[in-house]
């Protein structure tokens, strides 16, 4: 029998982040010291009220089969959560409940997607939007920013890269791996061009809780009713209420899209895991005292951190406003320290400064490293240290 993978995984690229955590963890278990801010997650237990609703649901026999879409009382919180933070009113037919905000994109792609349409990602990017988008047979077209536009794209950006063949934008904001926020004007410039194009809006907000300083968070669905109307808001408990783990995500938009993403689903997973939609229940209807916690702590740490990141040799960075990630630009500290490319100068903050990091190329942003601040401030301090220690020891 002829061994072939489909066409379809042939030229899929693997997680960076998924590969350098697991290096990371492979190297720790072996006895070495390292430092690893790789890692997309809150270093938090998610919070006790919600470990505790989702033991009493299991005592309660609440161990079956839900509907595909998710528990009616879980997307009600959802529904409640969107008046109340976004002021956007929604019905359970145009709520879906996914397994994590990454399984609610893959599958919204697979429905909205023909073969060779298009969607626009800006860079840098969260690494499974191109991915995603090509397992459903559609075409990432990239609009590239710097930190010169602090790693966000523009109205006339979008304009140019639309085609005849777009069907979609996609923006993520707070931006993994930017840390970066889109200003509401900014918003409405964009959504202007989209309904001027009638493309969609993807709009990834899972990062909406952890935001710093005066900036606030704002939907682009929040703008207009024609911007409602194209936009798909993608977000979860997974950030925000430290649940990576329980893998629950939302999407809020068209029901006709809502309706076949969820019969796509009933075919593939049957249903989130019932004892996580649960306790996420608990995570919108309870107490958000520990989001905001955890929100001042992140904010305690780039505080501390920044400053020292930004003052090593050959390291440009911006302070980002959300999120939980710092994305300096160090080519001129890998050049002079003797690599060609930062996935170089990557691997050996590894190897030799034992400090793991995630190389920006799996970003589509190749002059760049990533670093979590989701980790204590103590290791974080001593994370810089050996960076800058390597750097300075081996400038050249």
């Amino acid at each position: 029998m002829t061994k072939t993978l489909a066409a379809r995984v042939s030229t899929l690229s693997p997680s960076t982040t998924l590969a350098i955590t697991a290096k990371a963890k492979e190297m720790k278990e072996s006895g070495i010291d390292v430092i690893g801010l790789g890692a997309g997650e809150p270093d938090y237990n998610t919070p006790e009220n919600i470990l505790e609703a989702a033991y009493d649901s299991m005592k309660e026999g609440k161990t079956k089969y839900t509907p595909s879409g998710g528990l009616p009382a879980l997307k009600d919180a959802v529904i409640a959560k969107l008046k109340v933070d976004q002021q956007l009113e929604y019905t359970r037919q145009e709520i879906m409940i996914g397994i994590g905000a990454k399984h609610v994109l893959y599958t919204l792609f697979q429905v909205i997607l023909d073969p060779a349409d298009e969607v626009i990602i800006p860079t840098p990017y969260w690494v499974s939007y191109p991915e995603q988008v090509k397992l459903a047979g559609g075409v990432p077209v990239f609009v590239e920013s710097t930190s010169d536009s602090e790693f966000k794209v523009t109205a006339d950006q979008i304009r140019s890269a639309i085609s005849s063949k777009t069907k979609a934008v996609i923006i993520n904001s707070p931006g993994n791996p930017t840390g970066m926020i889109y200003s509401k004007e900014e918003l409405q410039q964009i959504a202007e061009v989209c309904k001027e194009k009638d493309i969609w809006i993807i709009s990834d907000e899972i990062y909406e809780k952890l935001i710093y300083g005066e900036e606030k968070h704002v939907s682009i669905a929040q703008l207009s009713d024609d911007a409602k109307k194209r936009t798909f808001i993608i977000n979860g408990v997974s950030k925000s209420h430290s649940m990576t783990g329980w893998r629950i995500g939302y999407i809020a938009g068209d029901k006709e899209v809502v309706s076949a993403m969820t019969n796509l689903a009933s075919h593939s997973t049957s249903n989130p895991t019932t004892t996580s939609q649960y306790a996420a229940i608990e995570a919108y209807n309870g107490p958000q005292d520990a989001v905001e916690n955890m929100r001042q702590d992140f904010e305690s740490r780039l505080e501390r951190i920044y400053p020292q990141l930004a003052s090593i040799p050959g390291f440009r960075v911006i302070k980002p406003q959300g999120a939980f990630y710092l994305l300096p630009e160090v080519t001129e500290a890998a050049k002079r320290t003797g690599f060609s490319n930062v996935d170089e100068f990557a691997s050996a903050l590894l190897t030799e400064a034992k400090v793991a990091v995630i190389p920006g190329s799996g970003f589509g942003s190749p002059d760049t490293i990533r670093l979590s601040y989701a980790t204590s401030i103590d290791l974080l301090e001593e994370a810089v240290k050996r960076i800058r220690s390597y750097v300075e020891q081996n400038w050249k």
